[in-house]
């Protein structure tokens, strides 16, 4: 340990100079040698950091959004390069250019207060031993060492002795009994902060390794705090309690503000942002308004919880406009399905099933129709008067009556046709049982 104190022994410095800041500040308030006033300088300076590295966070969390994406192209370059793992090597870096995308951006909060961390240890060893380190000097070590949390000493270890344990003035119960109360909640605040991003932040609709790999991770890291946590001293225990518990309350905030797309976190936050709109009719903040304009882009590719957004506003009377906004819609918009295409629009009636005996009549009436269409508005006077008069075959009634119609060449055949087929198209269609 001492070898990787030195390595870190750069930064002790500026730890420790923190740290006596802050002390001097809530000394004033709870006194300058109680645990409070150094518990509380640690905290802050775990907040400190923390604040310090949130675009590493932001950094971390769109990288894991990336790798999750890279995944099924990830194994299919293992499966196709199965024997070679040079050529599988070489492919998956080449993926991870193309994609601009860096596996080591996942790690890197973690890497960087890691200095932050020994340098803390450091300073807390120094402490228990009663050596100076950095800033803190004479009088503000020995008021550390008198520091006190809820009975256990700052720099008192789980492992430590009875007898080492009485010299920081505390017994061996109580350290161990702090030192185990605050082992569990570390360890249980890290195995909930891993399964929120299991169970709410993952994209339920493809299953990779990577999947996997996060799951085997959820009951290893909470392992690893409480083996090597009987360890660490009280003040370093305070420090990773916070910074897990930092962590936990800011993912939180990022599943719930901004989710992996096709996750519940997804689900439920649409649902709300839904509810929101329906109510105010339109939509408030720049992150929302971000949220819709990617939604509307994707087009076909919306995910299942995005298309039962897109849905729910249009029955309550709005659409989903390309730059983020929402507008009134006047006409019926029609909602989509489950591959992104139309539905739900009019429905077209089918005309009902006629009887045999109404399509007969129907189409025998049709037929008397057609035939008094077709019959010139004078040819019933013709037909009467051909009837009732005899022919006249004399000269002067054929001078007479030659430029009449019904006294044309083959005009008594065509009235007669006609007449023939008014009176047929009249006549009772015969039932099939009768004899022809």
């Amino acid at each position: 340990m001492d070898t990787i104190a030195s390595l870190f022994s750069f930064i002790t410095t500026p730890v420790s100079w923190v740290i006596v800041q802050f002390h001097s500040v809530y000394g004033k308030i709870f006194g300058p040698d109680t645990g409070w006033a150094w518990g509380l300088s640690i905290v802050s300076l775990v907040i400190l950091i923390r604040i310090c590295l949130i675009p590493l966070f932001v950094k971390q969390i769109k990288a894991t959004r990336a790798m999750q994406t890279l995944q099924p192209e990830m194994k299919k370059i293992q499966e196709r390069y199965k024997s070679d793992k040079q050529r599988q090597s070489e492919e998956m870096m080449k993926l991870y250019k193309e994609s601009g995308t860096n596996p080591l951006s996942s790690c890197l909060p973690i890497l960087a207060q890691s200095p932050f961390f020994f340098a803390l240890y450091h300073v807390l060893n120094g402490i228990a031993t009663g050596k100076e380190i950095g800033v803190i000097d004479g009088p503000l070590l020995e008021s550390a060492r008198k520091a006190h949390i809820v009975g256990a000493p700052l720099a008192a270890k789980f492992t430590d002795s009875a007898d080492k344990v009485a010299s920081l003035g505390a017994t061996l119960t109580d350290v161990r009994v702090v030192t185990a109360v605050m082992i569990v909640l570390m360890s249980a605040s890290q195995f909930f902060t891993q399964r929120q991003l299991m169970t709410k932040n993952v994209d339920t609709t493809v299953k990779t390794p990577f999947m996997q790999q996060q799951k085997m991770l959820m009951y290893v890291f909470p392992i690893m705090f409480a083996v090597f946590g009987i360890n660490f001293p009280v003040g370093v225990l305070v420090y990773w309690l916070t910074t897990n518990v930092w962590t936990m309350g800011q993912q939180m905030f990022v599943i719930r503000r901004n989710p992996t797309p096709g996750s519940k976190a997804q689900a439920a936050f649409l649902e709300r942002l839904q509810k929101q709109i329906t109510h105010n009719k339109k939509v408030r903040g720049r992150g929302n308004t971000n949220v819709i304009k990617a939604i509307v882009a994707k087009g076909r590719d919306r995910n299942e919880f995005e298309r039962k957004f897109i849905n729910g506003l249009t029955k309550a009377g709005l659409a989903a406009q390309a730059d983020g906004t929402v507008a009134e819609s006047d006409t019926t918009v029609l909602t989509e399905t489950e591959d992104g295409t139309p539905a739900g629009g009019p429905k077209r009636q089918q005309p009902k099933r006629q009887s045999k005996a109404k399509r007969q009549s129907g189409a025998a009436q049709g037929a008397a129709d057609a035939a008094k269409a077709d019959e010139p508005s004078d040819a019933k006077p013709s037909l009467e008067k051909t009837a009732a008069e005899p022919a006249d075959d004399s000269p002067k009634t054929k001078q007479a009556g030659g430029n009449k119609q019904g006294n044309q060449p083959g005009s008594g055949q065509r009235s007669r046709a006609k007449s023939g087929q008014q009176r047929k198209g009249q006549q009772r269609p015969k039932h099939p049982s009768s004899k022809k």
